[in-house]
């Protein structure tokens, strides 16, 4: 733990401008907003227009390949309207936000895909936007206070 720590401060030491500044004897600036974070240069935040569309693709466990689930989504240009169909049924999805490479959504209660009889209470999804696909990971919270981790990744249809 203690490498990293003094890795970092010896960047900062070598990075420091070797010149000292004069005492400045006038009043203290305004102290200034911190500014949002910028996007890293090249790429732009997507928003809900960027995913509008169909996609469909497969939920799995986190350490196998084997497919648990097929999963469709229907994402509109704004973020209401949004739905994920499940072989059970089709659900409404809650957006959470949109922005980075990231969409963060909820939803539930409804029947489980992946647990037969089980009743899913609510199920947090974080997928990133990377190569034309969204992939990242579902939490579920079933009734009875059970939980799980899948992996998600859908593309587009048509592309």
């Amino acid at each position: 733990m203690r490498s990293p720590i003094l890795l970092c401060a010896l960047i900062l030491v070598a990075c420091a401008k070797s010149e000292q500044k004069k005492a400045d004897t006038s009043a203290p600036a305004p102290a200034a907003a911190a500014a949002p974070a910028a996007p890293t240069q090249g790429t732009a935040a997507i928003t809900p227009a960027d995913v509008a569309g169909t996609w469909s693709g497969t939920t799995k466990p986190m350490t196998k390949d084997t497919v648990l689930t097929t999963v469709g989504m229907t994402m509109t240009s704004t973020t209401s309207g949004w739905t994920m169909t499940l072989p059970n049924g089709t659900h409404p999805v809650r957006v959470i936000t949109v922005g980075g490479d990231s969409v963060v959504t909820e939803a539930g209660p409804f029947p489980s895909a992946v647990r037969k009889g089980k009743q899913v209470q609510v199920i947090h999804s974080v997928l990133h936007l990377r190569d034309g696909k969204l992939a990242g990971t579902t939490h579920a919270t079933y009734v009875g206070g059970d939980t799980a981790t899948f992996r998600v990744e859908v593309a587009k249809k048509g592309s």
